[in-house]
């Protein structure tokens, strides 16, 4: 007898950032500047989950989680990046996204607050770079085919 599998859902590890500025900072003269937030690239045709982890900030807060999200988008045009839905997980946030114009890096910028009254606010890089057609450089090695040779990072192999 055939039974339908149930499937559990897991936001993907893949497209992970948690909050900056949360860690401690050795001590000295020189502080490093906050490294700016920003998933891997996407394709205009992904729709795809992105989680953004506020733990660090709640550290000391035992059961504090997130209880309101607001996610802007810029740029916001016809065509852009589009939030599809956006729910919490305890402290992290997860956003579906979809959409987006080729060579275009977005900026998201999420806005947290907590059931125990804190607010956060970051903003996270997306850059949109067209994964599913890269042209291959004119000076590419080709296979009879046609098809450019890549290294084992998928970037064409050159005669220069």
């Amino acid at each position: 007898m055939s039974t339908p599998a149930n499937h559990i859902w897991r936001p993907s590890n893949a497209r992970y950032v948690q909050i900056d500025g949360f860690v401690p900072v050795p001590r000295g003269p020189q502080i490093p500047p906050p490294v700016a937030l920003a998933w891997p690239v996407k394709d205009p045709g992904d729709t795809l989950d992105y989680v953004f982890d506020v733990a660090p900030a709640l550290t000391a807060n035992p059961g504090d989680v997130i209880s309101m999200l607001d996610v802007q988008i810029s740029p916001a045009n016809p065509g852009d990046l589009t939030l599809v839905s956006a729910a919490a997980d305890g402290p992290r946030a997860v956003l579906w996204l979809t959409s987006g114009q080729a060579l275009t890096t977005y900026t998201v910028t999420v806005t947290i607050t907590t059931s125990g009254g804190r607010a956060l606010a970051r903003s996270i890089a997306l850059p949109v770079v067209s994964l599913a057609s890269v042209p291959a450089p004119v000076n590419a090695l080709t296979t009879p085919s046609g098809q450019a040779l890549t290294d084992p990072a998928g970037t064409p192999l050159t005669t220069l």
